[in-house]
């Protein structure tokens, strides 16, 4: 029986990782090549040399199952990692179930969030190819404060293309990102002709990852002292944030358990594939079995309501194509709270990990999701951000479930990034003025018919 004292399950210094795990190598079927978005042809390293530097394209493509981390990356991890687990014993008592709930808290890192665990490893990585400027895109900030904060550790120039919903909802995370010496724009924006396409079709559009992305791609593009890079979908940004699995795994059997479910919000893949691809390891290699949960908003339900199919990543189809659960390139979504949950795609690797049935999902409207949040927070004393709050909803509902059946049931959850820029949110739902919205299935279609047609893909 796990032990009924500890709370908190902390690892040293020493037991910070030193590699990478990536998945790819255990895969039940490999994953499907990444095309040309001209040629329609699988894509090589010298495709991709003009967005990223080649070691992140190499880790991109790469078959080896362990990456070692580089040292200088693992020492600015020290600065919060190992971040801690946590035994949710109040909630627990809230809750008055049999079940075990734990808590990997990602917002621990300088900025709230996991994502530090890819942009520092992306920052270095530019910078040791001699790249001066990245150009990326963010949602609810997040992804952008991280590189910022990223950048200026590694003396790298930073300009973002902020999601225009999210750029007036989240103010304080536009401040956050000038504060690091990054340039914010809403977009879209007049900068770039993907921009200057949107708004001449819809100015007054709200914007969306995807257009956010084809104006960080055009700029990175036409500039060769600029390279792209994006915080979450790639292979290598997933594989970036599995530090976050590797640690958790050590913290369980610290607390002598083992989950039975493993849940992670879901927009783009990254802090969900970072806590699930090692468990997932340990399910199809080594026969410790899980269920695996992907929780995603019913305004943006890319799993639950997508096709598995090549679409590309980006609004104005630059990109090149991938083979991913998808509500289509043109897709636009209603600005909701859980701004970095809002992309038209999930990661190729947790897509295909879906299409075998190896993680369910599972999508959610935000008002029960912000009551989820509340209970936690009077409950474990943490504000989750809105995207981590879906995960804290999922998890709920797996506890009372098994208090429903009277059976125990240990359940591990990414609490991905804290609340704190995010109060606004809070008082809306405090204030009973957040709608729910569920995107209509006859624009989740059309969105869908512009999917390109892909012929019968050849390799070699």
């Amino acid at each position: 029986m796990p032990d009924k004292k500890h709370v908190k399950y902390v690892l040293t210094e020493d037991q910070l990782p030193r590699a990478w795990y990536n998945i790819v190598p255990d895969l039940p079927v490999p994953p499907a090549p990444v095309l040309h978005p001209a040629t329609r042809q699988p894509v090589g390293p010298d495709d991709l040399a003009p967005l990223f530097p080649m070691a992140l394209i190499l880790q991109e493509v790469s078959t080896e199952r362990y990456i070692e981390i580089p040292e200088p990356v693992r020492d600015i991890y020290r600065q919060w990692r190992p971040s801690p687990l946590f035994r949710a014993r109040r909630l627990e008592k809230a809750l008055d179930t049999p079940a075990r709930i734990y808590y990997k808290y990602e917002g621990a890192s300088p900025v709230g969030s996991h994502k530090p665990n890819t942009a520092i490893a992306q920052a270095f990585y530019n910078r040791q190819e001699g790249i001066r400027k990245i150009a990326t895109e963010t949602g609810a900030g997040q992804w952008g404060s991280s590189l910022a904060m990223a950048g200026a550790m590694f003396g790298i120039e930073v300009e973002v293309f902020m999601v225009k919903v999210s750029y007036h909802q989240k103010p304080y995370r536009r401040s956050l990102m000038e504060t690091f010496g990054a340039k914010v724009h809403a977009s879209p924006t007049n900068l770039t002709d993907a921009g200057r396409k949107i708004l001449a079709e819809d100015p007054d559009s709200p914007g969306s990852l995807g257009i956010a992305i084809s104006e960080a791609v055009e700029v990175a593009a036409k500039n060769p002292d600029t390279k792209y890079s994006l915080g979450s979908v790639l292979n290598h940004v997933l594989l970036h944030q599995t530090v976050v699995g590797e640690e958790a795994l050590l913290q369980m059997a610290l607390a002598d358990d083992y989950p039975d479910i493993v849940i992670g919000c879901a927009g783009g893949g990254s802090n969900m594939a970072g806590l699930l691809f090692p468990f997932i390891r340990e399910h199809l290699t080594n026969g410790r079995r899980a269920r695996f949960l992907a929780v995603e908003p019913m305004a943006c339900p890319s799993m639950t309501k997508g096709v598995y199919a090549y679409d590309f990543g980006d609004t104005v189809q630059m990109t090149p194509l991938v083979k991913m659960y998808t509500l289509g390139h043109g897709f636009v979504p209603a600005g909701i709270h859980a701004g970095g949950l809002r992309y038209h795609g999930m990661a190729p690797l947790v897509s295909l990990l879906h299409e075998q049935g190896i993680i369910e999902a599972v999508a959610y409207h935000q008002n029960p999701v912000f009551e989820a949040a509340v209970t936690f927070t009077r409950a474990e004393g943490i504000t989750p951000a809105p995207e981590s709050a879906h995960a804290v909803r999922a998890a709920i509902d797996q506890a009372l479930e098994a208090k429903a059946e009277g059976k125990e049931r240990v359940i591990l959850f990414n609490l991905s990034g804290h609340g704190f820029f995010d109060m606004a949110s809070y008082q809306a739902y405090l204030n009973g003025e957040l709608e729910d919205y569920e995107y209509p299935i006859e624009e989740v279609q059309r969105a869908q018919a512009s999917l390109p047609q892909i012929p019968v893909v050849t390799i070699g």
